[in-house]
């Protein structure tokens, strides 16, 4: 039994900005709910995180603990990022978000999940309806976080290579897997007080 959920929301900002903020899968999880700790780890990163991208999602959902690996299906810029579970707990599970311009800075995002919950042990622990409001709450505050973000900030940080990114990752361990956008605002802190040190 698949089960579908989907939320739109309209964000003011260039589709090609909401569009790559949403290509890197990391980003949205940091948006996500601390009681829906999720984590998202690039594993083989394709050109431009495009089809054949591989990445890991390990998500706290109620105190139950669940991780998949997940591998990018569709990238269409400024349309479409899709991608589907290669190996996890569930029996099926997809998401797509797709971006449509309503003109020059005002862009619908629609995300959409399908999943089907695993038999036996885990599908009887988790309850399907409190999972898909769980899921459903938590795509809401992300979507609700990011538009807070891109229309809150001018720009967001477009181009990373992998390797700063790397590191970057390395440092959110470090501070316990707080969001990228914590952790950089630390680091830029500490920059700033060396510079200031300096002069």
């Amino acid at each position: 039994m698949m089960t579908t959920v989907s939320k739109t929301i309209d964000i003011k900002e260039k589709t090609i900005n909401v569009f790559t903020y949403f290509a890197r899968p990391e980003h949205i999880s940091d948006q996500f709910e601390e009681r829906v700790g999720m984590t998202v780890v690039p594993m083989d990163v394709k050109a431009g995180m495009g089809v054949g991208t591989t990445f890991r999602v390990i998500g706290d959902f109620d105190g139950k603990r669940l991780e998949w690996d997940c591998e990018t299906t569709e990238f269409i810029p400024e349309r479409k990022v899709a991608a589907k579970m290669i190996k996890g707990p569930f029996k099926k599970w997809e998401i797509a978000v797709d971006f449509e311009s309503l003109g020059e800075k005002e862009t619908r995002v629609t995300m959409t999940v399908n999943y089907d919950m695993p038999f036996g042990p885990l599908g009887a622990i988790m309850d399907k309806a409190k999972f898909a409001k769980i899921a459903e709450k938590g795509m809401e505050t992300a979507l609700y976080r990011v538009r807070g973000l891109l229309e809150g900030n001018g720009s967001i940080p477009v181009y990373i290579t992998l390797d700063a990114y790397r590191k970057l990752l390395a440092e959110k361990e470090k501070m316990n897997n707080a969001p990228v956008s914590t952790v950089l605002t630390k680091i830029l802190e500490k920059y700033s007080q060396v510079e200031a040190v300096k002069n």
